[in-house]
Formats: C-alpha cells, structure tokens, sequence
C-alpha cells in the first residue's frame, strides 16, 4: 500500500494535482525567497541598516528569511509533514537546542575576543 502525501503548502492555502507539481511550487516559493535574500544582500537598504536588539535589522531579516528556508525545506523535501507529531517535535526540539548552544558559544567566544582586542590583554588563558 503506498503512502498518499499531502498536495498542499501553506496548511492548506495553496493545494497542487500532483507531487512533481507541488515539487515546483515549493521550489519557486524557495528561489524567491532566496531571490529576495540577494536582492537586500546587494542593494542593503540604509532603512534595514538601523539595530534592533542589538543587531542590524537587515540582519535580521536574513536570519528570518533562512528559518523560514529551512522550514520548508525540511517540511516539503524530507516529508516531515508525513510523520508522527513525536518524531516532529523531537527533531525540531534537538535542533532548537543545538541552535542556541552554537549562539551561545558564538556570543561567549565573540565577547571574549573582542575584550581581548578592546583591552589589549588576555583576561582568561585556556
């Protein structure tokens, strides 16, 4: 008995006749995002170059935007869709979890060497 796989994106907002059709709809939606990624990548808005919580808002968006990719490439692409809600949540868990380890090394590391080259001493030796 072969697995029927949902024909919609969007939790139902667009639906396709066939897998090869939603293949290229979620492909197209992909490219434009990735197209808008390298539109403000080039052009760099002097409106998204204002800090928000601590940040450029032009990064920001890049770091939404990526999510966002990487959702539904993972949602579509690997059929995360298909599986049990356990196993979703276990996945998207672990991956949340390593996310914020690899943004707390990358914060700790960071502040570290930027006081390093701030006060022109190493405070801490490793």
């Amino acid at each position: 008995m072969a697995h029927e796989h949902k024909l919609e994106i969007f939790k139902g907002l667009v639906k396709f006749k066939s897998n090869t059709a939603k293949i290229w709809g979620v492909l197209i939606f992909l490219s434009l995002v990735t197209i808008v990624e390298v539109i403000l990548g080039i052009i760099k808005p002097e409106i998204l170059m204002g800090y928000v919580l601590g940040m450029k808002a032009l990064n920001w968006i890049f770091i939404i935007l990526t999510i966002v990719k990487a959702y539904y490439i993972t949602w579509d692409f690997m059929h995360m869709r298909d599986e049990t809600p356990g196993l979703r949540r276990a996945v998207v868990w672990i991956g949340i979890g390593l996310i914020v380890y690899l943004i707390f090394i990358l914060l700790q590391e960071g502040g570290y060497i930027f006081r390093v080259y701030d006060t022109g001493y190493i405070k801490r030796d490793f």
